[in-house]
């Protein structure tokens, strides 16, 4: 019933004239589900205080509230069509009044963790692009035939709400940049290994996949207290994110994971100020996969000892700030990273190096990321002391990857298996830290089994490091003409 609801909202997207991609397509979807859920959860809140003997206060006005506006029902449960507003009445109503009624919530909520705020957040950064209000009344049936109040019905949506994010992913090089490919994030998981008690973070959070899976690695433990329980709903999780569709995406996907008011921020982690960070801001483990190739203006710069404006290598230098002593991180990076030569990569390679235990170098193949040219690594690494041993593994899953052939969890069995231990292999092989160059920390290093961990760059990349020298050099060039 699901699937086909859900084909059936996006046979109507296609047809609306303000929705062009897959990305607007997930973002129409998210919002009237976020609504549906809200009246949900609220009915079931008002149900539980009625059998307390108690009054629920409900968290929107009664003309703002799904089943009033969006799907009034008749005293036979059904749609009453002479009450359900559409047409230009329902567009004229959304867009002049629900939107700016929902927006105002960030202003009425207590702080950012709360529901209101989250509310509030949702409904300041989408705007409803759905523009025929024929549609808009067809969608919103469809939305009202689904029902996600148990946990069996959360979890079926929720693979369904994941598989639209992976097609969103797919649709281009916009898309890409929210999704990472679960088997990976399934086997990062594993090897960081999250316990309860423990807060887990990610600074670039996209559309969340790494605090859900996170989520659903800690619930398959089993033999979970109430306490366990009330730990991973209100304070395990912790996600911020600078894109407004993103963090829509994000906090939709964790309320469908079965995690009610997700503790994710909508902000620009890297305004911080490295200096700021505090010992109570900080988190045990670090699960991430950064945006790479953007670049961040000389202000935000300043906010971090190795400055640069490739935003990968800023969210690097954050993630080691904000991790405990001890702390686990895992986190996804260019592969160029392991190799580029210009002061930046130098500086933080030994940063990493020096700060954390650089444990694990997983080299993915290329086609890795749907959508995205780029070979990446994934770095695991405990802060609070330097790295005495890197054990690599590089990942052959033995055929072309890409749409059709997309990276698995058996692809990735025998690496999860093999890290336990640092064990060799034909594709793993350790490197002792005290053979590392010492002026380059250069990490780039032959498969002693033949094979080799690819770091040659691209064309493009080696002119876009060259411009990043020239640009170097030029500041350089300027800070002395001004002395002179």
């Amino acid at each position: 019933m699901f699937e086909q609801a859900f084909r059936n909202i996006d046979d109507v997207l296609r047809k609306e004239a303000g929705c062009t991609t897959e990305l607007d397509y997930t973002e129409q979807t998210s919002w009237l589900l976020f609504l549906k859920y809200l009246d949900g959860l609220e009915q079931d809140k008002a149900d539980e205080a009625k059998l307390e003997g108690k009054k629920y206060s409900f968290i929107l006005d009664k003309p703002y509230r799904w089943e009033s506006w969006a799907a009034p029902k008749g005293k036979d449960g059904k749609l009453d069509h002479n009450a359900a507003m559409t047409g230009s009445d329902l567009s004229e109503f959304v867009n002049l009044k629900l939107f700016s009624y929902l927006h105002g919530f960030t202003q009425k909520a207590t702080g950012p963790n709360t529901i209101e705020y989250k509310i509030g957040q949702i409904f300041g950064e989408i705007k409803n692009k759905i523009q025929s209000g024929y549609n808009l009344r067809e969608i919103i049936d469809h939305i009202d035939e689904l029902r996600f109040r148990s946990q069996t019905e959360k979890h079926e949506l929720s693979h369904l709400y994941e598989a639209k994010i992976k097609n969103m992913g797919n649709a281009g090089r916009n898309g890409g940049e929210y999704y990472t490919p679960r088997p990976l994030i399934r086997a990062m998981v594993q090897v960081v290994k999250p316990k309860i008690g423990e807060k887990v973070y990610d600074g670039a959070c996209g559309s969340a996949g790494f605090l859900c899976e996170s989520f659903d690695y800690l619930k398959s433990k089993g033999n979970l207290t109430t306490k366990d329980l009330t730990t991973l709903q209100s304070c395990t999780f912790y996600g911020k994110e600078k894109k407004s569709l993103a963090y829509v995406i994000a906090i939709m996907n964790m309320i469908l994971h079965g995690i009610e008011a997700p503790n994710i921020i909508h902000t620009n982690t890297l305004t911080e100020n490295l200096a700021d960070i505090q010992e109570k801001d900080r988190y045990e483990v670090v699960l991430a996969n950064p945006p790479f190739g953007g670049k961040e203006r000389k202000e935000v710069q300043q906010n971090f000892p190795v400055r640069t404006g490739e935003t990968a290598f800023l969210f690097l230098q954050h993630f080691i700030k904000m991790l405990r002593a001890g702390g686990r991180g895992g986190v996804v990076i260019k592969n160029t990273f392991l190799s580029n030569s210009d002061n930046a990569s130098v500086s933080l390679r030994k940063l990493l190096l020096e700060s954390c235990n650089l444990h694990t170098v997983l080299d993915c193949p290329g086609g890795t990321f749907q959508g995205a040219g780029v070979k990446t690594v994934v770095l695991f690494f405990e802060k609070g002391a330097p790295t005495r041993k890197v054990w690599f593994y590089q990942l052959d899953p033995g055929r072309n990857m890409g749409k059709t052939n997309p990276l698995n969890d058996a692809d990735l069995a025998e690496f999860i298996k093999l890290q336990k231990t640092f064990a060799d292999s034909p594709k793993s092989w350790t490197v002792d830290a005290k053979s590392i160059d010492q002026t380059t920390f250069d990490l780039s290093v032959k498969n002693p089994n033949g094979g080799e961990v690819v770091t040659h760059r691209s064309p493009q990349e080696i002119m876009d490091e060259i411009a990043v020298l020239d640009a170097e050099s030029a500041e350089v060039l300027g800070n002395i003409k001004a002395l002179l």
